[in-house]
Protein backbone atom coordinates (compact mmCIF):
# COMPACT_ATOMS: atom_id res chain seq x y z
CA UNK A 1 0.00 0.00 0.00
CA UNK A 2 1.14 3.22 -0.97
CA UNK A 3 2.63 5.50 1.76
CA UNK A 4 1.76 9.15 2.63
CA UNK A 5 4.09 11.53 0.92
CA UNK A 6 6.01 13.05 3.40
CA UNK A 7 5.58 16.83 4.04
CA UNK A 8 1.64 16.27 3.51
CA UNK A 9 0.72 16.55 7.07
CA UNK A 10 -1.72 13.91 6.93
CA UNK A 11 -3.55 12.28 9.70
CA UNK A 12 -6.58 9.83 9.89
CA UNK A 13 -9.73 10.91 11.29
CA UNK A 14 -11.46 8.32 13.07
CA UNK A 15 -15.29 8.09 12.72
CA UNK A 16 -17.49 8.31 15.81
CA UNK A 17 -19.83 5.12 14.26
CA UNK A 18 -18.38 1.63 14.04
CA UNK A 19 -17.85 -0.76 11.43
CA UNK A 20 -20.05 -3.14 14.11
CA UNK A 21 -23.17 0.00 14.05
CA UNK A 22 -23.08 -0.23 10.69
CA UNK A 23 -23.85 -4.09 10.81
CA UNK A 24 -26.40 -4.07 13.27
CA UNK A 25 -28.17 -1.21 11.45
CA UNK A 26 -27.44 -3.21 7.81
CA UNK A 27 -27.77 -6.87 9.22
CA UNK A 28 -25.28 -8.02 7.43
CA UNK A 29 -21.49 -7.76 7.78
CA UNK A 30 -19.24 -5.90 4.90
CA UNK A 31 -16.79 -8.00 2.71
CA UNK A 32 -15.69 -8.24 -0.72
CA UNK A 33 -15.90 -11.01 -2.84
CA UNK A 34 -12.99 -10.76 -5.12
CA UNK A 35 -13.06 -12.34 -8.42
CA UNK A 36 -10.36 -13.75 -10.32
CA UNK A 37 -10.09 -15.49 -13.50
CA UNK A 38 -9.40 -14.99 -17.54
CA UNK A 39 -10.85 -13.38 -19.39
CA UNK A 40 -14.12 -14.91 -20.54
CA UNK A 41 -14.51 -16.94 -17.53
CA UNK A 42 -17.93 -15.88 -16.48
CA UNK A 43 -16.68 -13.42 -13.76
CA UNK A 44 -19.02 -10.72 -14.36
CA UNK A 45 -21.62 -12.66 -15.20
CA UNK A 46 -21.96 -14.28 -11.94
CA UNK A 47 -21.10 -10.95 -10.17
CA UNK A 48 -24.30 -9.47 -11.74
CA UNK A 49 -26.82 -12.86 -10.79
CA UNK A 50 -24.98 -12.45 -7.38
CA UNK A 51 -25.53 -8.76 -6.91
CA UNK A 52 -29.14 -9.46 -8.02
CA UNK A 53 -29.52 -12.46 -5.54
CA UNK A 54 -28.21 -10.43 -2.85
CA UNK A 55 -30.72 -7.48 -3.57
CA UNK A 56 -34.15 -9.66 -3.89
CA UNK A 57 -32.72 -11.53 -0.48
CA UNK A 58 -32.86 -7.78 1.17
CA UNK A 59 -29.06 -7.36 1.13
CA UNK A 60 -27.07 -4.49 0.24
CA UNK A 61 -24.77 -5.48 -2.47
CA UNK A 62 -22.51 -3.42 -5.21
CA UNK A 63 -20.58 -4.52 -8.23
CA UNK A 64 -17.06 -2.93 -8.76
CA UNK A 65 -16.65 -4.30 -12.18
CA UNK A 66 -12.94 -3.76 -14.36
CA UNK A 67 -14.55 -1.82 -17.44
CA UNK A 68 -16.71 0.33 -14.90
CA UNK A 69 -13.97 0.99 -12.72
CA UNK A 70 -11.56 2.23 -15.98
CA UNK A 71 -13.78 4.21 -17.60
CA UNK A 72 -14.48 6.37 -14.56
CA UNK A 73 -12.02 6.17 -11.55
CA UNK A 74 -9.55 4.59 -13.03
CA UNK A 75 -9.22 6.23 -16.16
CA UNK A 76 -5.84 7.92 -16.21
CA UNK A 77 -4.04 4.75 -16.06
CA UNK A 78 -2.84 2.27 -18.97
CA UNK A 79 -2.22 -1.50 -19.10
CA UNK A 80 1.24 -1.13 -18.02
CA UNK A 81 2.41 -3.99 -15.50
CA UNK A 82 2.94 -0.81 -12.47
CA UNK A 83 -0.24 0.89 -14.01
CA UNK A 84 -2.41 -2.72 -13.80
CA UNK A 85 -0.95 -3.07 -9.51
CA UNK A 86 -2.53 0.54 -9.15
CA UNK A 87 -5.78 -0.14 -10.64
CA UNK A 88 -6.32 -3.39 -8.39
CA UNK A 89 -5.01 -0.87 -5.43
CA UNK A 90 -7.48 1.86 -5.83
CA UNK A 91 -9.85 -1.00 -6.18
CA UNK A 92 -9.35 -2.53 -3.21
CA UNK A 93 -9.06 0.77 -1.12
CA UNK A 94 -12.44 1.63 -2.45
CA UNK A 95 -13.62 -1.99 -1.51
CA UNK A 96 -12.07 -1.22 2.15
CA UNK A 97 -14.26 1.83 2.15
CA UNK A 98 -17.66 0.33 1.17
CA UNK A 99 -17.01 -3.18 3.63
CA UNK A 100 -16.39 -0.52 6.74
CA UNK A 101 -19.64 0.66 5.45
CA UNK A 102 -21.52 -2.89 5.45
CA UNK A 103 -21.37 -3.36 1.94
CA UNK A 104 -21.14 -6.53 0.47
CA UNK A 105 -18.63 -5.75 -2.73
CA UNK A 106 -18.28 -7.86 -5.53
CA UNK A 107 -15.09 -7.39 -7.57
CA UNK A 108 -14.52 -8.68 -10.92
CA UNK A 109 -11.07 -8.22 -12.27
CA UNK A 110 -8.61 -10.83 -13.68
CA UNK A 111 -6.08 -9.85 -11.23
CA UNK A 112 -3.23 -12.65 -12.63
CA UNK A 113 -0.80 -12.74 -9.84
CA UNK A 114 -1.14 -13.84 -6.66
CA UNK A 115 0.58 -10.64 -5.17
CA UNK A 116 -1.80 -8.44 -6.20
CA UNK A 117 -4.39 -10.15 -4.69
CA UNK A 118 -2.72 -10.81 -1.31
CA UNK A 119 -2.12 -6.88 -1.38
CA UNK A 120 -5.73 -6.66 -1.64
CA UNK A 121 -6.39 -9.14 1.18
CA UNK A 122 -3.93 -6.97 2.76
CA UNK A 123 -5.67 -3.47 2.40
CA UNK A 124 -9.03 -5.43 3.25
CA UNK A 125 -8.51 -7.24 6.26
CA UNK A 126 -8.36 -11.41 6.45
CA UNK A 127 -11.22 -11.30 7.80
CA UNK A 128 -13.31 -8.73 4.95
CA UNK A 129 -11.74 -10.99 2.19
CA UNK A 130 -12.88 -13.97 -0.07
CA UNK A 131 -10.99 -15.17 -2.51
CA UNK A 132 -13.23 -16.24 -5.32
CA UNK A 133 -11.73 -18.24 -8.54
CA UNK A 134 -13.45 -18.49 -11.52
CA UNK A 135 -11.26 -21.30 -12.90
CA UNK A 136 -12.58 -21.87 -16.45
CA UNK A 137 -9.83 -23.53 -18.99
CA UNK A 138 -8.62 -21.19 -21.16
CA UNK A 139 -9.77 -23.15 -24.04
CA UNK A 140 -13.33 -22.12 -23.12
CA UNK A 141 -12.68 -18.80 -22.38
CA UNK A 142 -11.35 -18.06 -25.57
CA UNK A 143 -14.07 -20.13 -27.47
CA UNK A 144 -16.31 -17.21 -26.09
CA UNK A 145 -14.10 -14.44 -26.72
CA UNK A 146 -17.32 -12.23 -26.33
CA UNK A 147 -15.76 -9.23 -26.90
CA UNK A 148 -12.96 -10.38 -29.66
CA UNK A 149 -10.15 -10.19 -27.04
CA UNK A 150 -8.27 -13.17 -27.67
CA UNK A 151 -8.07 -12.96 -31.33
CA UNK A 152 -6.69 -9.32 -31.05
CA UNK A 153 -3.90 -10.80 -28.58
CA UNK A 154 -3.09 -14.14 -31.04
CA UNK A 155 -2.81 -11.46 -33.80
CA UNK A 156 -0.53 -9.38 -31.68
CA UNK A 157 -2.52 -6.48 -31.81
CA UNK A 158 -2.97 -6.58 -27.52
CA UNK A 159 0.61 -7.43 -25.85
CA UNK A 160 0.95 -8.43 -22.21
CA UNK A 161 -2.76 -10.41 -22.56
CA UNK A 162 -3.10 -12.66 -20.02
CA UNK A 163 -3.72 -16.35 -21.08
CA UNK A 164 -1.88 -15.89 -24.67
CA UNK A 165 1.23 -14.29 -23.70
CA UNK A 166 0.45 -13.10 -19.75
CA UNK A 167 0.73 -15.49 -17.69
CA UNK A 168 -1.77 -16.14 -15.17
CA UNK A 169 -1.24 -17.07 -11.56
CA UNK A 170 -4.38 -19.60 -9.98
CA UNK A 171 -4.88 -19.05 -6.54
CA UNK A 172 -3.85 -21.50 -4.01
CA UNK A 173 -5.96 -20.75 -0.81
CA UNK A 174 -9.36 -19.48 -2.51
CA UNK A 175 -12.13 -19.36 -0.37
CA UNK A 176 -14.34 -20.76 -3.49
CA UNK A 177 -13.52 -22.10 -6.94
CA UNK A 178 -16.16 -21.78 -9.69
CA UNK A 179 -15.67 -23.19 -13.42
CA UNK A 180 -18.39 -22.08 -15.58
CA UNK A 181 -18.23 -24.63 -18.22
CA UNK A 182 -19.54 -26.93 -15.70
CA UNK A 183 -21.73 -25.23 -13.05
CA UNK A 184 -24.41 -23.11 -14.21
CA UNK A 185 -24.69 -19.11 -13.20
CA UNK A 186 -27.27 -20.23 -10.17
CA UNK A 187 -25.74 -22.84 -8.96
CA UNK A 188 -22.70 -20.78 -8.99
CA UNK A 189 -24.64 -18.07 -6.94
CA UNK A 190 -26.13 -20.58 -4.52
CA UNK A 191 -22.85 -21.58 -3.60
CA UNK A 192 -21.69 -18.30 -2.80
CA UNK A 193 -24.81 -17.31 -1.40
CA UNK A 194 -23.92 -20.42 1.05
CA UNK A 195 -20.52 -18.85 1.92
CA UNK A 196 -21.82 -15.76 2.86
CA UNK A 197 -24.10 -17.47 4.92
CA UNK A 198 -21.07 -19.96 6.80
CA UNK A 199 -18.88 -16.97 7.10
CA UNK A 200 -21.26 -14.90 8.78
CA UNK A 201 -21.66 -12.13 6.37
CA UNK A 202 -25.48 -12.59 5.81
CA UNK A 203 -28.02 -14.29 8.57
CA UNK A 204 -28.74 -17.85 7.64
Amino acid sequence: MNEPLPGRNLTASPSRVSSDDRARLLGQKGVMLWFSGLSGSGKSTIALALEQALHARGRLAYILDGDNIRLRLNQDLGFSEADREENLRRVAEVGHLLTDCGVIVISAFISPLRVSRARARAILGAERFLEIYVSTDLSVCESRDVKGLYRKARAGEIPHFTGVNSPFEPPEHADLALDTSVLPVETSVARLVDLLRERGFIPS
